[in-house]
């Protein structure tokens, strides 16, 4: 490192506080981690054909959901987590909470509630935004069994480029 790029010397905003010690980085990112995930991550378990070991959950209203929303997701909405988590989630599997996207902290707020009933708990970053945005496909409508058995029109927009590789079904991180 030069000295004009050296933390603390005042040199840029990157370097103005110097980073974590390798230790505490590591400890940051695995718990970030822990407590995160992404949409690719999630669509590529969702898609692998097996049991992915854990449950979707959107916490969005249902006019959202009527809206769009994740293949084989559970709708319930955080307002109604405390009354009604018992009855549709099991407290040995863990459960992936998402709402609109970045902007919004309802994910982050369903995964809070569910925590404090005892579940274990992911949030996927980016939510259903980020989920269009990369070219993954949508359920619309309601009706009973809107949900994992599905009953509403299927879609897939293209991918953002942006977001997304255009070349690749991974991003490779």
């Amino acid at each position: 490192m030069t000295t004009s790029t050296r933390a603390g010397s005042g040199a840029n905003a990157v370097l103005a506080v110097a980073p974590a010690a390798p230790a505490e980085a590591a400890a940051h990112f695995a718990a970030r981690l822990a407590s995160y995930t992404d949409v690719s991550d999630v669509a590529a378990a969702l898609s692998a054909g097996a049991d992915p070991g854990f449950v979707l959950l959107d916490s969005r209203s249902t006019e959202s959901w009527e809206q769009g929303h994740v293949p084989g997701a559970v709708h319930l909405p955080t307002a109604l987590i405390p009354g009604r988590a018992e009855q549709l989630l099991d407290r040995s599997v863990p459960v992936v909470t998402y709402c609109w996207g970045p902007g919004c902290d309802g994910a982050a707020r369903a995964a809070l509630a569910l925590a404090l009933l005892g579940y274990p708990v992911k949030e996927m970053l980016g939510g259903i935004e980020y989920w269009i945005r990369e070219g993954f496909e949508i359920e619309t409508g309601t009706g009973p069994g809107a949900g994992p058995q599905g009953t509403g029109r299927r879609e897939r927009r293209e991918p953002d480029p942006l977001t997304t590789p255009r070349a690749s079904a991974s991003c490779g991180c």
